[in-house]
């Protein structure tokens, strides 16, 4: 959450010549709704259940590049499929910059009406050994967005994939 997954994405789609999908702007088109709504209206479990539906509908597409959710790794059967379907990579933001970046965003529904840094920290800390099981781990300290890019492909390239 707020670690730059769609912005890298989309960079990273155009850079390759691929699609480029961004799971929550699919759920939230298909739902008609905000994340944020969804949430509030429908429940996180209705979310997460679309969210599974979804996500593993777009694993199995070729030549795409994925930005999932937050929360989708911590589900078993979307990292199983990422791990047979794709290569993922966890661009890991140094907390405290992670932290700064969500207080701007009031739209996250997992913060809302939180201490932001508390909620931040312990969601860091419960999803990081799932998100530990990504094929890459691209550590964002300072990195600029291109050179995050730039790293990713190369390890994408290293791994047998072609451009």
């Amino acid at each position: 959450m707020g670690v730059g997954k769609s912005t890298i994405g989309k960079i990273l789609a155009k850079k390759l010549n691929y699609n480029f999908t961004d799971v929550d702007k699919l759920i939230e088109a298909k739902e008609g709704s905000s994340i944020n709504l969804i949430f509030k209206k429908k429940s996180e479990t209705y979310f997460r259940k679309i969210e599974n539906d979804i996500t593993l509908n777009e694993l199995k597409k070729n030549n795409t590049v994925i930005s999932l959710g937050g929360g989708a790794f911590l589900n078993n059967a979307i990292r199983r499929n990422a791990k047979i379907f794709s290569i993922s990579f966890w661009l890991d933001v140094p907390l405290d910059d992670l932290i700064k970046r969500l207080m701007k965003n009031r739209k996250r529904p997992l913060l809302f009406n939180k201490n932001i840094k508390e909620t931040v920290k312990k969601i860091y800390f419960d999803r990081k050994k799932f998100y530990n099981e990504a094929d890459h781990k691209i550590k964002c300290n300072s990195l600029e967005v291109k050179e995050i890019v730039d790293k990713i492909i190369y390890l994408y390239e290293k791994s047998g994939n072609k451009i």
